[in-house]
């Protein structure tokens, strides 16, 4: 599956009428961004049921500043409209496999659980 690019007009729909969706937030200028550009593609084939997206921080500076990201390349992965996942940096492709490996292992019962257990202890 093709990585799709995201902007501030499709940001959301993505992201609330998918189940899994891994955002990668980078700029063309960045190294690091760029190789880690055919990583993401050759995962994104492999995986039908996640999209794969990419944020250019640079055009779409209203979705990074959202998201406070301050260093790309930002994985942030998404999984029933929850992130569970961000973390600035780019991953070897094994890494990168067993992340999206593992975050599709994920009990999301468990995790809204947990979720809403933070909330209503904030409250």
């Amino acid at each position: 599956m093709a990585v799709v690019e995201l902007t501030k007009d499709n940001f959301e729909e993505v992201v609330t009428k998918n189940e899994f969706v891994i955002v990668d937030f980078w700029a063309p200028w960045c190294g690091p961004c760029r190789s880690f550009a055919p990583t993401n593609e050759k995962v994104s084939d492999e995986h039908a049921d996640v999209v794969f997206a990419k944020v250019n921080t640079e055009d779409e500076q209203d979705i990074a500043g959202h998201f406070q990201i301050r260093s790309i390349p930002t994985l942030m992965i998404f999984r029933e409209k929850i992130i569970i996942f961000s973390e600035a940096g780019a991953l070897p492709e094994s890494a990168f496999r067993e992340l999206v490996k593992k975050a599709g292992e994920l009990d999301m019962a468990e995790v809204r659980r947990q979720v809403e257990e933070q909330q209503s202890g904030q409250a």
